[in-house]
């Protein structure tokens, strides 16, 4: 039984990778001729059907690009409360956002201060072409667990709302959190969060970062 199952995960990984790295060539070759010459053999059970499926899923899109067009070094200051009547905590971050696999991703990396104390964070965003929504997640040097979520962008690509969840530490058991990013143009990154207050579970804001992205040397020597 577990070799079978064994056999079959690992045929299944090696047709997606088959459907990515095609997915890959045809998003670098978009303008050249297709290749001519014999076509990659399929497996046992798999349709050229199956395997166009998977080569739509594994394609980036105007999505990717959207969330790549937000790479660079990013200069915030950050607002945090640490609960809704808590006196606001203020301090200075840094924030870097580093799109990868062939656009399929970005990996955002933070660093900065809370409460005397060094913080850093990495988290990893995307869109599924699968679900049709933004995915990421996200951990950091303040807590063991996870933080998951899914994400929908308003029309014009400036808005990006997500709903997270993550097991409190207080509650001991699972929470749901809102971010709200806004691009208000391609400079400028406003976060927000809010989360329930662990002991009423009313939600408030926690959090705001305004970030302004550094110019890069190009630009600053134009």
């Amino acid at each position: 039984m577990v070799s079978r199952i064994g056999k079959s995960v690992f045929v299944a990984s090696l047709i997606m990778i088959l459907a990515a790295s095609l997915a890959t060539a045809q998003t670098k070759n978009k303008d050249k001729a297709p290749p001519k010459g014999d076509q990659p053999q399929l497996p046992p059970g798999v349709s050229a059907e199956d395997m166009q499926a998977m080569m739509v899923a594994a394609t980036p899109g105007k999505e990717h690009a959207m969330l790549a067009s937000r790479a660079g070094s990013w200069q915030g200051t950050s607002t945090m409360w640490m609960g809704p009547d808590a006196p606001p905590i203020k301090s200075a971050c840094s924030c870097t956002i580093t799109p990868i696999f062939d656009n399929r991703f970005v990996k955002i990396e933070v660093k900065g201060d809370m409460g005397g104390m060094a913080f850093n964070g990495l988290g990893y965003s995307g869109f599924d072409n699968v679900s049709k929504k933004y995915v990421s997640t996200w951990l950091d040097n303040m807590g063991t667990g996870m933080m998951t979520g899914t994400g929908e962008a308003s029309d014009n690509g400036k808005k990006l709302t997500w709903t997270y969840t993550m097991n409190c530490p207080i509650q001991k058991k699972p929470i749901t959190m809102r971010q709200i990013e806004n691009y208000p143009d391609a400079n400028t990154m406003v976060l927000e969060a809010f989360g329930p207050d662990p002991k009423t579970g009313k939600e408030f804001k926690n959090m705001r970062i305004e970030f302004t992205k550094k110019a890069t040397r190009g630009a600053a020597g134009r």
